[in-house]
């Protein structure tokens, strides 16, 4: 059993064992196959695919710190994944490696540690040898006591590069040491043991966060209220109207980002922020205000040809952003802080009256592509929209399954596809991040849509495609049950219907793996477009 990154109290066993209607003529992307259908669990488990325990110890020793501590905060900011810098807010370079490393950092730490800034950025052993140089460092000019691991919490402080005392108390005691107190362990995907940290009964020596009880956010009461002087009032009329909802990575730690979107030197903010474990929500800005989160007016080009009437308008006019603790690099995604996000979309979705689908729970880098790709390609879009739906009890929409893998919940549902179908997105009415093409030929080589019944039931399957002239008039959706039988093969016009779901029928299904499959097999001059399916 593969795992990664779990506190210790969960992970002890395995630590005790272990010890457009035109041609398309996009550049081809390889296409998503069964071979990549990993389940979050699996995809997590490829976090840490290196041995990392010997770095650390070996860092240490060089540059006389202590390693607990190098893994600590390692975890605290990275959960133990070589990141690649991505930029969020203007002015905060981006963070690089398993210390998350920025700017000036790389740098010095460089210099200090005796390797090429290249290598800090891409290189686990170089990144940590860099930050424990930098460390030692730190603890020289502020002749710390070096002997006691909880003295050294002002360094810590002092090279997170957050400047909000209360943001820094946090980060000190609720995520640097608080990792060290609880411990934690993973395994590479082999099922090696990667890096251990045992639990560790120490306390920083470092100002303590508030004690006094911090305010509920106005707008959900399972947040803290963090107010950030970032925000300005919405326009009157249908623009200031609260129609979507962005979901952002912060590029770095829970508490550096809130820290940073309520310091009035940013010149940004979110109005939301959710830690990496989900135990904690930070609100920003009320909902009613217009948070400064989108650098970028909305083109509906880019969302599927929806809400066209705002093209042009900034996006911040009319949208809530939350932020989430983490990297838009990062390979997965705690399940704490999805479903804690899912909740929160939810609760933000029913206020004020927001349509729950993926043209309305959107990416920033969808909005904002020129600059921005949070919150990355391994944000697990399928399955969150319909948590945030579960949550709100609007269950009956059925399952989705995608044309990218990496929005499905591979437990439940994928697709398999050979490397003669294309990716895109360049026709606009696609569900979710794009999808398949191929031409018409008589071959079968069928994009296969996966989905799992629990039980035997009957279900209306449906699917989804983008239309165009180019399109088959009869592309042949061919539905079978978990017992190999065919059950029928509809065929459907694509060259109408885009952008909307089109029922194929409705049949009885046994327990299992049912699939629908789109054949290639129709009149050539065509082609068939493979979105996405849903079983309802």
């Amino acid at each position: 059993m593969s795992l990664i990154r779990k506190p210790l109290a969960v992970a002890a066993t395995a630590l005790t064992l272990a010890a457009c209607g035109a041609q398309e003529s996009e550049t081809p992307t390889p296409p998503v196959s069964v071979e990549d259908s990993r389940t979050p669990a699996q995809r997590e488990a490829e976090r840490t695919p290196y041995q990392l325990d010997g770095f650390f110890a070996q860092a240490a020793a060089d540059f006389r710190v202590p390693a607990d501590l190098l893994k600590a905060i390692s975890y605290a900011e990275t959960r133990w994944e070589m990141v690649k810098g991505e930029e969020e807010f203007a002015g905060m370079p981006a963070a690089h490696g398993l210390m998350a490393l920025r700017g000036a950092n790389i740098t010095e730490g460089a210099r200090l540690a005796g390797v090429s800034e290249e290598a800090v950025r891409t290189q686990p052993e170089a990144n940590i040898r860099a930050y424990a140089a930098l460390l030692s460092a730190t603890a020289d000019e502020l002749k710390l006591d070096r002997s006691e691991v909880g003295a050294w919490a002002p360094a810590v402080a002092k090279l997170s590069g957050i400047t909000s005392a209360d943001a820094q108390a946090e980060y000190i005691h609720n995520e640097v040491y608080n990792v060290m107190r609880l411990g934690a362990v993973a395994q590479t995907p082999a099922g090696d043991l990667a890096v251990s940290l045992m639990p560790t009964q120490v306390r920083a020596q470092f100002d303590s966060p508030r004690v006094h009880a911090l305010a509920a956010g106005p707008d959900y009461a399972a947040s803290i209220w963090r107010p950030s002087p970032n925000y300005n009032a919405r326009p009157t009329g249908s623009t200031g109207d609260v129609q979507i909802v962005v979901i952002h990575t912060c590029e770095g730690s829970y508490s550096s980002c809130w820290s940073w979107l309520t310091n009035s030197a940013s010149g940004v903010s979110a109005h939301y922020v959710v830690n990496e474990s989900g135990s904690e929500i930070s609100q920003l800005v009320r909902e009613s205000s217009r948070g400064w989160h989108v650098g970028a007016s909305y083109d509906c080009n880019l969302n599927g040809g929806v809400m066209c009437g705002l093209q042009g308008v900034s996006v911040n006019h009319f949208s809530v952003g939350i932020e989430h603790g983490g990297y838009a690099s990062q390979t997965s995604f705690p399940a704490g802080q999805i479903e804690a996000s899912a909740k929160l979309t939810c609760d933000i979705t029913k206020d004020q009256a927001i349509v729950r689908d993926s043209y309305h729970i959107v990416a920033h880098g969808r909005l904002q592509p020129a600059s921005r790709t949070d919150p990355g390609p391994n944000w697990p879009w399928s399955s969150y929209i319909s948590k945030v739906q579960g949550y709100c009890g609007t269950t009956t929409t059925g399952l989705v399954v995608d044309s990218n893998n990496a929005n499905n919940d591979s437990s439940k549902g994928y697709i398999e596809v050979s490397a003669n179908w294309t990716s895109s997105s360049a026709t606009p009415g696609y569900y979710g991040s794009g999808y398949f093409h191929a031409p018409t030929e008589a071959v079968s080589d069928p994009a296969t849509f996966w989905f799992y019944m629990p039980t035997a039931g009957t279900k209306t399957i449906e699917a989804w495609w983008t239309a165009g002239t180019n399109r088959s008039p009869a592309a042949p959706f061919v539905i079978w049950n978990a017992n190999g039988t065919k059950l029928a093969t509809v065929n459907k016009n694509q060259q109408t219907g885009g952008g909307t779901w089109n029922a194929l029928g409705t049949w009885s299904f046994p327990a299992g793996w049912n699939k629908v499959q789109l054949s290639r097999w129709a009149a050539t001059g065509y082609v068939v477009i493979a979105d996405a399916i849903r079983v309802r």
